[in-house]
């Protein structure tokens, strides 16, 4: 799943197929600090998953928030090469 949200207010949702039949999902980590200037950061959502919960998720997401956008990657490994929160949980 690919998805185009607002270019100006819309989050980022990063979506990986592991090419073996599991998926994982990375959303925007809580903000940490005030600084505007911060990169992105990530959290892992789930790891690993069932394709049909992080669809779910994401469709929920949406209904939430419908300027979200959605990047799919394809990728065996488990780094998207995005920065993560250290505290990221695997779900």
């Amino acid at each position: 799943m690919s998805r185009r949200g607002d270019p100006i207010a819309g989050q980022v949702f990063i979506e990986v197929d592991h090419l073996d039949g599991t998926r994982s999902l990375f959303t925007p980590a809580p903000m940490s600090s005030l600084d505007d200037t911060a990169a992105l950061v990530f959290q892992r959502r789930f790891s690993h998953a069932e394709p049909g919960k992080v669809r779910d998720r994401i469709a929920q997401e949406i209904n939430f928030d419908p300027d979200l956008w959605v990047i799919s990657l394809d990728l065996r490994g488990d780094d998207p090469g995005v920065e993560l929160d250290v505290g990221s949980r695997n779900l």
